[in-house]
Parts: structure tokens; C-alpha cells; sequence
């Protein structure tokens, strides 16, 4: 049986475990279309998502409104409520994510959700989507609690599990991810799959497939 490399393993969401591109553009472009403002191509929504809803919705308006935190908070508002209603409509698992879990779940891996995106959406998705992982943390983004990249969320996880920073690894799609195991002391791992592109570097390897990342994680 392969050693294990690492007692905890936290996985951002958005982009790593889920493909939730295509419901999360439907839902913004909802909130445009009411006020007759331009939509945007489902592919144009890879680079201004993992930064929080509201900055999603933020960037997605017209440059000359982006400022405007009435129009802001009102298009926020319709995207939550479209988006609460089809969260998850066209989103899936990414291949081999689901059973990659499990099986670390079965080599007692503390397996932990390091997500920017709101909590009520991470809770419902991996509910949903991972209901057999009994995950040691599902966060999301919470008032009063600091976004990614900071490091906070990184310091949560490794309170609830008693781990040392050395055990822990992060893995992401997103340099925000990268920077956030970066600053929170523990390692990290690209996927090549998500949002943006990656690709391996001195500092994190990146990989293109669930079996290549489980190479890495279990030795």
C-alpha cells in the first residue's frame, strides 16, 4: 500500500473538484440582462471568477458602474437568488474527482474545502456532489472572514485538525490558490484543468489528470 505523503489535503471548489463556470456566467448574466446591460460568453466568465461573488458581479457590469455599489449590491442580489435556484443545473464533477476523494478518505486523509466561493453555495454543492466525505471543514466565504489569499482559511483548517503545516497541501487551479498555501506556510498543487492556465514551477507542480494527482498526494 502506497505511504501516505500528507495528513490533510485542502481543495478549493470552483475550478478543482467542480466545473461550475457555466451556471455561475447563466446566473450573472441573468443579473445583466434585467437592467439591459451586455452578457458576457460563458468563457469569458474563466477569468473573473474565485475572487467572491460580489467582485464577480462587480467586474461583469460596465466599466462605468463598477464603482457604483447600489447597482453592485441590487445585481448581486439577482444573482444570488437565480443562482440559489440553478446552482446546479449544468454543474459536474471533474473526472476522476469523486472517486480520488474517496479513496482518500479510505487512507484516513483529513480532507478539507478551501473555497471563495459563498457558503451557503460551497455547503450545498459538496453536499450534493461529495455526500459519502465526511470533510473535516467546508469553507467558504463568510462574513467577517478574509478571502483568499489570505491565509486564514488555511489556519482554520489546520486548527480543526491538529495537523502541522508540513503535512498539509493545498490544491487549486488559481494562483490566488497557490499564494494562499503560499502564505499559510503549507504546500500546494496546480491543476491544469480549471479556470486559468497553470503549469508547474519551482515552487508547485501542476498536473492535468485526477490519477496524476494522486500520485502526488499518496507516495
Amino acid at each position: 500500500m502506497k505511504q501516505l505523503r500528507y495528513e490533510t489535503v485542502l481543495f478549493d471548489l470552483d475550478g478543482t473538484l467542480l466545473d461550475t463556470l457555466e451556471d455561475l456566467g447563466e446566473a450573472v448574466n441573468h443579473a445583466l440582462s434585467i437592467r439591459g446591460f451586455p452578457t458576457h460568453a460563458t468563457k469569458a466568465y474563466r477569468q473573473k471568477v474565485g475572487h467572491g461573488v460580489r467582485n464577480l458581479v462587480k467586474v461583469s457590469l460596465p466599466e462605468a458602474l463598477q464603482d457604483d455599489d447600489q447597482i453592485i449590491d441590487a445585481s448581486l442580489a439577482d444573482f444570488t437568488a437565480w443562482y440559489t435556484a440553478h446552482i446546479d443545473v449544468h454543474t459536474r464533477p471533474y473526472p476522476g474527482m469523486q472517486e480520488l476523494l474517496n479513496r482518500l478518505h479510505q487512507r484516513n486523509v483529513k480532507l478539507a474545502i478551501a473555497s471563495n466561493k459563498f457558503q451557503e453555495g460551497t455547503e450545498r454543492l459538496v453536499g450534493e456532489f461529495f455526500p459519502g466525505i465526511p470533510f473535516v471543514a467546508v469553507l467558504g466565504n463568510r462574513p467577517g472572514y478574509p478571502l483568499k489569499p489570505d491565509p486564514e482559511i488555511v489556519g482554520e483548517v489546520l486548527r480543526r485538525t491538529g495537523s502541522a503545516a508540513s503535512s498539509a497541501i493545498l490544491v487549486g487551479d488559481s494562483a490566488t490558490d497557490m499564494l494562499t498555501a503560499r502564505n499559510g506556510g503549507i504546500r500546494s498543487i496546480a491543476v491544469t484543468w480549471g479556470y486559468r492556465p497553470m503549469v508547474s514551477t519551482a515552487e508547485y507542480p501542476a498536473v492535468a489528470s485526477a490519477e496524476e494527482l494522486e500520485s502526488l498526494l499518496l507516495g
